[in-house]
């Protein structure tokens, strides 16, 4: 139907879509503006009111400053800069904030900007792939979209590897879409999209392979030349992606273990036991040795497991809807629309084989995070974004363009109806939030949705103007809970956009208020944890650990969020560990896992509160240790790290239960004098909580009992260490 050669015989309706092709080299003054203006607009939106998520996530925080004092800890992804143990995952999505942290000093903003910038760039790129077939207001609004996506914002605005991996397969489409086209240079851009996979992988592992089969058919069946010449580009973009993730893990793997950290997140310190089981088939089957509550397969009864209900409706439900969904039911109406309008086009048509690229990614993509039984959150979905947001430009011009037909008419009519029916549902899950606008958007949506059945048969500006309203009516929702994402802080590991109402029970990031969803309270600072590690700040649990949570975030005892006998309460996990601090509520309603500022779930999914004390004793003579503390679990040793800038070393890596540093490997680094604390967490060391968190077969739980019998237990503020260098044993 619809060719690159414009002179080429075309079916039924190739005149219209011709437009959008011949709009690529004829554009209008204004796109040029327009599309800069989009990228500005979207830079401004993400950096506003950035540093209120302080070090965000933690975890990877500690790693980003671990990475900035050592090129070692720079290449391994390492926790910290005496490479102790590494992150859960490939270090490439830590390396462009590292070397931000390397220039320009540790702050949020300095590792929290790359990742806006990420965000621009996936925008910028997406617009270039939709544009360059469909035309600038295709690409515009494609782009709008994605930058308008709740999660989208929330992720390009963190510090977890999901931005570097959206705007690498971003990039992979890009390139398989330029390959599709019959002219030169067109085996080179496959051959970089072989590369973007290849880095991709190196960001979050196989999560970067899910669209790959896709891909791969769609260009082995639609791209021009012969069977083998396919076959070739096929083979040579499958070498540059072996080689662009091989080289890593290559030296990974053959650098000897003596001399490089421990692999985090891995039962045997081989990067490739990381990479298939609990980063691989354990994410699909829930069997998960190293995971929160281990191994034990996804459980839960039919249909769900300890990280919530599976199935087709998992990306509408009351935890992810608001995520994600807004405009998905859009573009899936809009996939089957476009491929209807393409169907009678030639075997290398490239608007069709670019639904089928953008569909086939979405589909798939949607597909593994509906099933999946492994760990799952809601901010994985960011991964949907660009797919989403390409099938929305790319099938609103192809129907804008067949308008003149009533089933195109109608279609565009369904879809902005649809669209405004999903948008009441999700705004009606908040009913107290913004309860105008649930009304406003369903009354535009229908309005548009009139004016759109009949925009082929009346004047064009009315057309226009039933379009643009529809549009906006689409965009209303998501847009408001954007803004309300970008005016409050996020931290901890798990964290979900929009307002906290928006989220439902369903696993983590739920109904699971406080430090465990990693919002932030009225006030403006998170629970527990708050900005840049400190604590003591309204809306917050501070103290450090072993403290007790005051003010606002204080605890409740028995009420909302209670857990009697260690037991979660609903839309938690199954098999989480047992001696977890029992309830509490901030200002009467959102259970939080705080207690002790230990961390949303006794320091788990958050970290610690340093106090100053803490801070002090840390950095007295601290250049005569290696680590100037352990302690059990990353992200209480990343907050103490992110504290004092000093290697501090995660005991049992994120979990608690990797199986690093053993007992007898802690004992001698305690005898050669390189660590001066160990912190305990949740309770004297050896006693229930984060001591205690994994008690996995690294022997973390032998190691907390070791040192209390051991060694002289200093209360420095509220937090509990125990000196290393003074031994109780020789002492008596």
């Amino acid at each position: 139907m619809t060719t690159l050669n414009p002179t080429a015989p075309a079916a039924r309706g190739s005149d219209r879509l011709a437009r959008l092709r011949r709009g690529r080299a004829e554009d209008a003054p204004w796109v040029r503006p327009a599309f800069l203006g989009l990228l500005v607009v979207t830079g401004v939106l993400y950096l506003w009111n950035l540093s209120a998520s302080g070090y965000a996530n933690s975890f990877y925080s500690a790693a980003v400053q671990a990475g900035g004092e050592s090129w070692k800890a720079f290449f391994f992804g390492s926790l910290d800069a005496a490479n102790a143990i590494t992150v859960d995952k490939p270090p490439a999505a830590l390396w462009p904030m590292a070397l931000s942290v390397r220039l320009f000093g540790l702050g949020s903003w300095q590792i929290l900007v790359p990742e806006v910038l990420m965000g621009v760039a996936t925008v910028g790129v997406l617009y270039a792939a939709v544009r360059r077939r469909f035309g600038a207001g295709a690409g515009l609004i494609a782009g709008t979209v994605l930058a308008l996506t709740p999660v989208a914002a929330l992720m390009f605005r963190f510090n977890n590897p999901d931005a570097l991996l959206a705007l690498l397969m971003t990039v992979a489409v890009y390139g398989v879409l330029r390959a599709l086209e019959d002219g030169p240079g067109a085996a080179k851009w496959l051959v970089w999209a072989g590369v973007a996979f290849g880095f991709a992988f190196l960001a979050k592992t196989l999560q970067a392979f899910l669209i790959l089969p896709p891909l791969a058919l769609v260009y082995a069946v639609c791209a021009p030349g012969g069977i083998g010449r396919r076959a070739g580009r096929l083979a040579l973009a499958g070498l540059a992606m072996l080689v662009s993730a091989g080289w890593w893990v290559a030296l990974v793997e053959l650098w000897p273990a003596s001399s490089r950290p421990y692999v985090g997140g891995s039962q045997n310190n081989s990067f490739l036991e990381l990479t298939f089981g609990y980063n691989g088939l354990g994410r699909i089957n829930g069997n998960e040795t190293g995971s929160v509550g281990g191994g034990g397969g996804p459980g839960g009864g039919a249909g769900g497991g300890r990280w919530g209900e599976t199935g087709i409706g998992r990306m509408f439900n009351d935890s992810v809807g608001g995520q994600i969904s807004w405009l998905l039911p859009a573009a899936l109406l809009l996939l089957v629309a476009g491929l209807v309008v393409t169907r009678r086009a030639p075997r290398t048509d490239t608007a069709r084989s670019a639904f089928l690229v953008w569909g086939g990614a979405l589909l798939m993509t949607l597909a593994v995070f509906s099933f999946m039984a492994g760990i799952f959150h809601e901010y994985y979905t960011v991964a949907l974004a660009p797919y989403v947001a390409a099938l929305v430009g790319m099938g609103a011009a192809v129907l804008w363009e067949e308008r003149t037909r009533f089933a195109a008419s109608a279609a565009l009519a369904v879809t902005a109806a649809v669209t405004a029916w999903w948008a009441w549902t999700l705004l009606g899950r908040t009913p107290d939030w913004l309860p105008w606008l649930r009304w406003t958007v369903l009354v535009a949506g229908g309005a548009a949705a009139l004016g759109l059945l009949v925009a082929g048969r009346v004047d064009r500006r009315f057309g226009l103007a039933a379009a643009g309203l529809g549009l906006a009516a689409g965009l209303a929702g998501p847009f408001a809970y954007t803004l309300e994402t970008v005016n409050t802080g996020h931290q901890g590991s798990i964290v979900t956009a929009g307002p906290a109402g928006g989220r439902g029970p369903g696993g983590f990031g739920g109904r699971m208020p406080g430090g465990f969803g990693g919002r932030t309270f009225e006030g403006g600072t998170a629970f527990p944890g708050g900005q840049n590690g400190q604590g003591g700040q309204n809306g917050q649990m501070p103290g450090g650990p072993g403290g007790q949570g005051q003010g606002q975030g204080q605890r409740q005892g028995q009420g909302q969020g209670q857990m009697p006998g260690g037991a979660p309460p609903q839309g938690m996990p199954q098999g989480m560990p047992q001696g977890m601090p029992q309830g509490g509520t901030a200002r009467g309603e959102r259970p939080g896992f705080g207690g002790g500022g230990g961390g949303g779930m006794g320091g788990l999914l958050n970290g610690a509160n340093v106090g100053t004390e803490a801070k002090a004793a840390l950095l007295k003579d601290a250049g005569s240790y290696t680590w100037v503390a352990a302690t059990v679990g990353a992200q209480n040793a990343a907050s103490y790290q992110l504290a004092t800038e000093k290697p501090v070393m995660a005991i049992g890596g994120f979990n608690g239960s990797d199986p690093s540093p053993t007992l007898a490997q802690f004992k001698r680094y305690v005898a050669e004098g390189k660590i001066h604390y160990f912190i305990g967490s949740g309770g004297e060391a050896g006693g229930e909580g984060n001591g205690r968190m994994g008690g996995g077969p690294g022997g973390n739980s032998e190691i907390s009992t070791w040192v209390s019998e051991t060694f002289e237990k200093v209360t420095v503020g509220s937090a509990t260490f125990y000196d290393l260098t003074k031994d109780l044993t020789k002492e008596k």
